[in-house]
């Protein structure tokens, strides 16, 4: 029996998952996002079960520098690029593949004196209205970077898409049109889309793909289940049940009796709670899969613990262990009743819970 949480990371999922990416745009490259310590699923250990990606996306230098020092060689690109001149420093030395998406970047590499040049990809802000180089200024930023001794040339290209999970949006489409006729003359290498991108808008599909929430059995769709493209779940976060109890009709369950049974019920106690990065606010009705079976959600989220009701399930006991999602149970079904997304699910999972790495062949 265990006696907490775990997150069961399945590296045969992950890797078929990518095999999905490289089928669905087999004529790109492809950049897998391990960003956030790859989605909550550990980093070092995604990027060595993605060997066969063609480069690694992390959001900061320090991601970065952690692969290196883990020995992850091969192009690692950071797409919020550096901010001081320390970083653009560490950059170089580690031949790490840079963003550059503002004014400041380009004055630190004009400062610069380097002995080798660095891969940049040059940021352009077609409607995300995040990071990016405006439109009305694309045209004079190609032209200096062009002429930037510290920039491996050709540069490349990039945007990020805002609205490409919308299928029923004008958004994508305006956004891909704006992108080609801003670099319609210059050469670089490009990149348009994540994982909805590549999913939904296969004509947006360059040189390059981006793909992050798919790699880890994420469907980007609210709309879809991951199953819907083929992929398969990579981690399965479990714990066990600690405790069952019998509660009379009108008795109440955790924190400020928020739950009160309508009947006698079977309310069994798990090991898992908002320490662990279950979902504080998830609703009452939440599902949980035991053997096989559904049971659900009563009263608050506690930080070690949550209850749920099994009074339709039959031969539990205590230490049985309980699915809070992946394995026979969606993600997107427990992101659904919390009222936010897989993504968020998948990086709440805490430090304090384990790592457990599998490979079911």
């Amino acid at each position: 029996m265990i006696n907490q949480a775990v997150a069961e990371i399945d590296l045969s999922a992950l890797k078929h998952n990518l095999a999905i990416v490289k089928k669905t745009a087999y004529q790109s490259k492809v950049m897998a996002v391990i960003k956030a310590n790859a989605y909550g699923h550990g980093m070092y250990q995604v990027a060595q079960a993605l060997i066969d990606a063609d480069a690694f996306a992390v959001a900061r230098v320090a991601e970065a520098v952690e692969l290196r020092d883990a020995n992850i060689k091969g192009p690692i690109v950071v797409l919020a690029g550096f901010n001081t001149a320390s970083e653009l420093t560490i950059c170089n030395a580690l031949e790490l593949d840079v963003v550059i998406h503002c004014e400041q970047q380009i004055e630190l590499l004009n400062r610069a004196n380097f002995d080798k040049p660095l891969t940049v990809w040059m940021k352009i802000n077609t409607g995300m209205n995040r990071l990016g180089f405006d439109p009305a200024d694309v045209t004079s930023v190609i032209h200096r970077l062009e002429l930037n001794q510290n920039i491996r040339q050709p540069f490349k290209l990039m945007t990020h898409l805002a609205c490409a999970d919308d299928m029923c949006s004008d958004a994508t489409a305006n956004q891909v049109t704006l992108f080609d006729e801003l670099v319609s003359n210059t050469i670089g290498e490009q990149s348009i889309t994540n994982s909805a991108g590549l999913l939904a808008w296969s004509y947006a599909q360059r040189h390059w793909v981006r793909p992050g929430i798919m790699l880890y059995g994420g469907n980007p769709f609210s709309n879809k289940a991951a199953e819907d493209n083929g992929l398969k779940p990579v981690m399965t976060f479990k714990s066990n049940i600690l405790a069952i109890h019998r509660v009379k009709k009108g008795q109440s369950v955790g924190y400020g009796g928020a739950w009160i049974a309508s009947k006698t019920s079977l309310i069994a106690t798990v090991g898992i709670g908002y320490g662990d990065g279950y979902p504080r606010h998830a609703s009452m009705g939440t599902p949980v899969l035991i053997n096989k079976q559904h049971a659900y959600l009563v009263g608050r989220v506690s930080m070690d613990s949550i209850s749920v009701d099994i009074t339709e399930c039959e031969n539990i006991c205590i230490g049985d262990d309980v699915i809070l999602w992946g394995n026979g149970l969606p993600i997107e079904d427990v992101a659904k009743a919390s009222d936010t997304i897989s993504y968020d699910l998948m990086c709440g999972v805490t430090e304090r819970v384990p790592r457990r790495y599998i490979e079911v062949n």
